[in-house]
């Protein structure tokens, strides 16, 4: 019991600023929910405020665990709703289908959009990569215990794509083979509801119900967003000092440049072009969304925003929602499989003096393209896609260890880029088949949802 007092006491006195500062500013965007403040004002008030306290709590040296930990809670009950909302959403949107060939053609489809914009993506980065230089003049030393990354092979990506224990899988938080046994599945409901419809009405109306119920369970969650928000960014930017940015600067700013090219130039031109809608319209409604991307860093923890966003904001019918937001957070990586690749590699190859030519470049889009298939299911993709790029080209793979030190500040913009290329897919894949709600889209004040809206 001393023990356990003692251990209270202690962490109230290293952590008491960061627990007192967490408390007035969760006071304030209460009060601003009460107040009916639209969610998406409160998120960026929760940015802005998280950014001024990181840098405050940096400069003066104040513990900030009590923070990050109010962070950390938010993160694990987003990724509580992952494995039961991939497994039931898509379940839900694919067994409502009356006939297969409409799954086959949207699957089509969604994967085209996923892998062109990953090509486009590792252009980008190439050409942005080339005009900036971010390795020349750098002089990086490889930390000692780095350990290069093991490539998995063809067979091991495949076997573990493929699920073998469901429930395991489950526990272990392996998405993409509970997503394919949700849709063998749904398929064989399918089959067989063509034939016996009174057999599957059951089985139906129960994997309906849990739908409604796990959405009501993402309203409850959603609502601790701005706290959430205001702690991941506070931490993050305490976390990193003027040091670490100075030395590898032209990395982080050449990942950024790549980065909201691609989102404002490939993502704004496909809206406006191919959905033809307004971009600007486009980018208010889903920015919510790119705040919760962008500060928990993890496709999957942004899941239930995006399906709120794609269906609430967008307009999206919940059928495409349910079936490209859990697809996309396991295989769309524009920007870990994209831009980043392409960065590191021009930046390894001036770091250690290797000349690349054309034929290297075209390698490296379409390895970029290839390993953004592969790495699905796999931890930490973007590493692994960048381990597989660096290997095709020849390029020593210590320059992943010396950029390491900057990675997680670009992996933000990383995931933002990566959740809205979905959303995107979503767009236009929902256009094509005549499901999104243009009107609706079209009327600004159908944009904020009452469950964002209200704090309780």
């Amino acid at each position: 019991m001393n023990n356990i007092d003692n251990n209270l006491l202690t962490a109230i006195q290293t952590n008491g600023y960061g627990f007192i500062a967490s408390i007035i500013v969760f006071g304030i965007l209460y009060y601003l929910a009460r107040k009916r403040v639209g969610f998406g004002t409160r998120v960026m008030i929760a940015l802005g405020i998280g950014l001024l306290a990181g840098i405050l709590f940096q400069n003066l040296e104040w513990e900030t665990k009590a923070i990050s930990t109010f962070g950390s809670i938010y993160v694990s009950l987003i990724r509580m709703l992952v494995v039961p909302l991939v497994f039931v959403l898509v379940l839900n949107s694919i067994s409502s289908l009356t006939n297969l060939e409409y799954l086959r053609k949207i699957g089509i489809k969604t994967f085209a959009w996923f892998l062109g914009t990953t090509g486009v993506a590792s252009i980008i980065g190439l050409t942005i990569a080339l005009l900036f230089n971010p390795g020349q003049g750098i002089q990086q030393t490889v930390p000692e215990d780095f350990a290069a990354r093991e490539i998995p092979t063809f067979s091991e990506v495949i076997l573990e794509l493929v699920p073998s224990n469901p429930v395991n899988e489950a526990a272990t938080g392996k998405v993409v083979p509970l997503l394919i046994f949700a849709i063998f599945l749904a398929v064989a409901i399918i089959k067989v509801g063509s034939k016996k419809p009174e057999a599957v009405k059951p089985v139906r109306d129960l994997i309906e119900s849990l739908a409604t119920v796990l959405h009501q369970v993402i309203k409850f969650v959603m609502r601790l967003t701005p706290y959430g928000v205001f702690a991941l960014i506070a931490g993050i930017t305490a976390r990193y000092g003027w040091e670490t940015l100075q030395e590898l600067g032209s990395v982080i700013i050449t990942s950024y440049v790549a980065l909201i090219l691609h989102f404002v130039l490939v993502f704004g031109g496909l809206v406006l072009l191919v959905a033809k809608v307004n971009p600007f319209r486009f980018f208010r409604k889903i920015y919510p969304m790119i705040t919760v991307a962008f500060t928990t860093r993890s496709s999957y923890a942004t899941l239930p925003v995006n399906l709120e966003v794609i269906t609430k904001r967008l307009h999206v019918s919940p059928r495409i929602a349910s079936f490209v937001a859990p697809l996309g957070a396991s295989v769309n990586f524009n920007g870990c499989g994209g831009v980043w690749p392409a960065i590191v590699a021009v930046f390894t190859a001036q770091v250690f003096g290797i000349d690349l030519g054309w034929t290297d470049y075209v390698t490296l889009v379409l390895v970029s393209i290839i390993s953004s298939i592969g790495v699905a299911g796999v931890p930490g993709p973007a590493v692994i896609s960048t381990t597989v790029v660096l290997t095709a080209l020849g390029l020593p793979l210590e320059g992943i260890a010396i950029v390491a030190g900057v990675e997680a500040l670009i992996d933000m913009g990383r995931t933002a880029v990566n959740a809205t290329g979905t959303t995107v897919t979503a767009l236009l894949v929902a256009n094509s088949e005549g499901e999104f709600d243009r009107k609706a889209f079209n009327n600004d004040k159908d944009g904020e949802d009452d469950l964002l809206v209200n704090p309780a």
